[in-house]
């Protein structure tokens, strides 16, 4: 339903009310067809207590079910960026299920990632392309998202779940970061929410001076070491209200970066350039600075000797200072003859 959906909205761009529909139902035959749904958040409890949701369990599993799918899709702004967050969460997700349990659920799960490698094949910019051969477009977002989704679901509930709900959200970080900070800021400037912009994480690398592969690697990274603190806190057993305030707390932060991104981003740059011109200048290069080397502190304390260029100056000085009268005599200058 939803790649149909999305394959008509790539081609006659449907209304966002029209999409929704759509997210709705695929979340409403998730949940009743193949009974996957968030019925409890984990031990978020002072006490270590686990989070029911009662009857909230089918809303907020709509909501969350929603909000990765756009969150997702609204990353698919670059070539093979949207590609590359999604095989990171779903690296996560396989290595989580098939350490801690429950690789019967998952079967599916290294199928999709070998798929999803071989479409960033051509949807990266590598061997020179200067755009991607193929694009994933509405319906290829819409489905990871749900993927994503699913399987995070399935495998952070039930008594023989593999990894924490909690954990769940750092495998996915960057998409629900850059989503939610989106809609923020675009309600504290009195936009609409879901108004269509360009100050996305991936632009504002982009206005940064930063190429297309550059930002996609930065952006994986990031995403990577969210996947990364999300198996350690499986690993070493890490309270899992620990692991949701951590998540909250590096929100935001990612919100006020987002926030002062051009002082961040010029931070960054200007950090970049300074170990590239220190490259450059161990490598006796003069790239990133033109003027004279460096001289160490023993070089520095000896008297700089004067170039050639120097010398030939100074003599025509002296030389000068010594015959002033020539220099205003007729002879010195026969052209005055002629006048």
């Amino acid at each position: 339903m939803l790649v149909a959906t999305g394959v008509v909205d790539d081609f006659l761009e449907l209304s966002p009310a029209v999409r929704l529909v759509a997210q709705v139902l695929a979340a409403l035959l998730m949940i009743f067809g193949a009974g996957v749904v968030l019925k409890d958040l984990g031990s978020m409890t002072p006490g270590g207590d686990v989070l029911q949701l009662g009857v909230l369990a089918v809303p907020f599993t709509v909501f969350a079910t929603l909000g990765v799918i756009n969150a997702l899709n609204m990353c698919d702004g670059l070539d093979g960026l949207s590609g590359s967050l999604a095989l990171t969460s779903l690296s996560g997700l396989i290595l989580a299920a098939y350490t801690w349990g429950m690789p019967a659920d998952t079967a599916l799960l290294p199928i999709l990632g070998t798929g999803i490698v071989a479409f960033l094949m051509f949807n990266l910019r590598l061997l020179g392309r200067e755009r991607a051969s193929i694009f994933m477009g509405d319906a290829g977002s819409m489905f990871l998202g749900f993927a994503l989704t699913w399987y995070a679901i399935a495998l952070s509930q039930g008594d023989t779940r593999a990894l924490p709900p909690a954990a769940a959200l750092w495998f996915l970080m960057i998409p629900i970061f850059d989503a939610v900070s989106m809609m923020l800021r675009r309600i504290l400037k009195g936009r609409s929410p879901f108004a269509a912009d360009r100050e996305h994480l991936h632009h504002i690398f982009l206005l940064a001076g930063y190429s297309v592969n550059e930002t996609v690697l930065v952006m994986t990274g990031v995403a990577s070491c969210g996947v990364f603190v999300g198996l350690a806190s499986i690993y070493f057993r890490v309270p899992e209200l620990v692991v949701a305030g951590a998540f909250l707390v590096t929100g935001v932060g990612y919100f006020w970066m987002i926030s002062h991104a051009w002082k961040v981003m010029r931070f960054i740059r200007t950090s970049i350039c300074r170990r590239q011109g220190a490259s450059d200048r161990r490598k006796g290069t003069d790239t990133a600075y033109a003027g004279p080397e460096r001289r160490s502190g023993q070089e520095r304390r000896a008297p700089l000797a004067p170039s050639p260029r120097e010398d030939v100056q100074a003599d025509t000085r002296s030389v000068d200072a010594m015959t002033p009268v020539a220099a205003s005599s007729p002879v010195a200058h026969p052209h005055q003859t002629h006048s």
